[in-house]
């Protein structure tokens, strides 16, 4: 029989539960509850599945998936109208992506029906109906067969990042993105939250895999000479507060988590850090500020891939990051 810890409010499958479905495995968990109870649970944002929210109730379940039941659902995610597009052309179109959603769909869900992908959506899937429904208004739509837009992935940002993306609509268009990017000429800046005082610096090393741990990290003298990706981060300080800092960070280089592991390689693991938040075999960093991870895209920048004429954008600090900031300020008075 499945059952949940009172320790633990969740369950790793194994066994006869591997490739039950969602609802299966929820109305386990919950007993004496029907079907339909365990549908709405899952309806109402309250069961994760390796701490995401699922909504997919047909979900098939494999070994080791963590399945949790909280108490308080999430937050819904936001609709098409609620992305802002600052940017849009037959060859690009440039979005802002709120924090808590994916850039894009991973590829063994990429063949999803529209029903199942609206149940999570990835920004590429908002991004993607936005745009078919400002075609279909303005009579632009081809056939009489609603096309579905393609987009081209260049870059992505993490799932709890904020800030500006670019998606290509057009071969030319990716090609000529993706040789700006890999000639490391996109401006791309971020501000970083982070505890601690930070100096401005320029912070370079070889990326790996693997740094010890199963984590991406820079390489250390015990791995072979040569291995990694250069990285290379340039860090300047918007804002000094009693315990931690603002900062700017402009990418030379583009790796994956490349922000994330510099600043804590410094050991100034951003705020709200999960990943990168300890050392190889270390218990995790004190994190007192308890939000979502404090990184935002803040400014992009590029030439048009295929017309030409530099394109430049801003966006703001989001509300949650600014009142994180306040809150940082308001200890930094009452410290003086």
């Amino acid at each position: 029989m499945l059952r949940m810890s009172s320790e633990s409010p969740s369950v790793t499958i194994s066994g006869p539960h591997v490739q039950q479905t969602l609802a299966a495995v929820v109305r386990a968990l919950r007993q004496g509850e029907s079907w339909s109870q365990a549908r709405k649970l899952i309806a109402a944002r309250r069961v994760r599945i390796g701490g995401e929210v699922c909504l997919d109730a047909a979900r098939r379940l494999k070994e080791g998936d963590i399945v949790e039941v909280v108490a308080q659902a999430a937050p819904r995610p936001a609709g098409p109208d609620e992305i802002v597009i600052r940017h849009l052309d037959r060859d690009i179109v440039v979005v802002e992506k709120p924090a808590g959603m994916c850039t894009v769909r991973h590829p063994a869900e990429r063949a999803w029906k529209d029903r199942r992908r609206a149940l999570s959506p990835t920004l590429e899937d908002l991004v993607r109906w936005q745009i078919r429904r400002k075609e279909e208004s303005k009579g632009e739509s081809k056939g009489g067969k609603r096309q579905r837009p393609r987009l081209r992935i260049v870059h992505r940002l993490d799932k709890e990042t904020s800030g500006l993306v670019v998606f290509a609509r057009t071969v030319p268009a990716e090609q000529g993105l993706g040789k700006q990017f890999q000639k490391h000429t996109v401006i791309r800046k971020y501000l970083a939250i982070v505890p601690g005082h930070v100096k401005a610096q320029t912070v370079r090393s070889q990326l790996v895999r693997d740094r010890g741990d199963g984590r991406r990290g820079s390489r250390g003298s015990s791995h072979t000479p040569g291995l990694g990706k250069l990285a290379v981060t340039h860090i300047d300080v918007v804002e000094k507060l009693a315990a931690h800092t603002l900062l700017s960070c402009r990418l030379e280089t583009g790796r994956t988590h490349q922000i994330r592991i510099h600043l804590a390689e410094l050991g100034h693991p951003l705020c709200g850090e999960k990943v990168y938040d300890r050392k190889p075999g270390a218990p995790p960093a004190p994190d007192r500020a308890g939000q979502r991870l404090a990184l935002h895209a803040v400014e992009l920048g590029f030439v048009h891939p295929t017309r030409g004429g530099n394109l430049h954008w801003t966006m703001p600090l989001p509300a949650d990051l600014e009142r994180l900031l306040d809150a940082l300020r308001a200890r930094s008075t009452r410290a003086k």
